[in-house]
């Protein structure tokens, strides 16, 4: 079994060499000591989420808040190329955080919550505050979870006006359409730059938004024969870039 996963601060883990001792604490400590239950000698990783991890053991519990690990090997994660970017409408009720954790397991590099004209969702306020701080929560847990040791970046909330500069830079600018005339899987993929795909709402994308991306570059593309749920669709696209574009390799 695999090491379980903690997160520490940059600063903690630049210039940690093999034999160094690295201290964990606050919430994680808690969850490692008094919830994982980690003896000394057991193995963790831990990560800054940003690419950066060290693979240790434990050599001291330090009560129910904090342990130490004995730094093992240092390890880089270098930025994803191509990098792979779901624009993710609105989805009803706890779906949205169901769709960031699965696009998180399967590697997904940023996602962004769009509010399309026809998400029955609205994030307005206080409420459009907690839940892009679910959603950010869910990617942190789901990269843990997952053993990355780089996160997906979850983004403010977008419109569809503010995405068209993102799409128009993207080197692949795709929406998930079940008219779409071009397969996702026989598409051109980059081997660099940002592939970005638009996940609609449960009312589709509207026309109008269509001619939008359309004018920005995106292009309508077919992901397969059967009509996925938004909350599943931006994990079976991942899931394809990823094995094309050679990152699973």
């Amino acid at each position: 079994m695999t090491a379980p996963v903690f997160v520490v601060e940059t600063e903690r883990l630049a210039g940690a060499l093999p034999g160094a001792v690295v201290r964990l604490d606050g919430a994680e400590g808690r969850h490692a000591a008094a919830v994982k239950r980690l003896e000394p000698g057991e193995a963790v990783t831990l990560a800054d989420g940003l690419g950066l991890g060290v693979d240790g053991t434990v050599a001291a519990v330090l009560g129910k808040d904090a342990l130490d690990v004995t730094v093992g090997e240092v390890r880089r994660e270098a930025e994803p190329s191509p990098r792979i970017v779901v624009v993710q409408a609105l989805p009803k009720g706890d779906r949205g955080e169901l769709a960031v954790e699965t696009m998180t397991e399967v590697g997904v590099d940023v996602v962004i919550p769009w509010a399309a004209s026809r998400c029955i969702t609205q994030w307005k306020g206080e409420r459009g505050a907690k839940a892009l701080a679910k959603w950010r929560a869910t990617a942190r847990e789901a990269g843990k979870q997952a053993r990355r040791l780089r996160f997906p970046e979850v983004r403010e909330l977008m419109t569809t006006r503010q995405l068209a500069p993102l799409l128009s830079a993207a080197a692949l600018a795709g929406v998930l359409h079940e008219e779409g005339a071009t397969p996702l899987a026989t598409a051109d993929l980059p081997p660099t730059g940002d592939i970005i795909l638009i996940v609609g709402p449960e009312g589709g994308v509207s026309p109008d938004e269509l001619a939008a991306f359309a004018e920005a570059g995106a292009h309508p593309y077919r992901l397969g024969p059967s009509v996925l749920r938004t909350s599943t669709a931006g994990v079976a696209a991942g899931a394809l870039l990823l094995g094309r574009t050679g990152r699973w390799q």
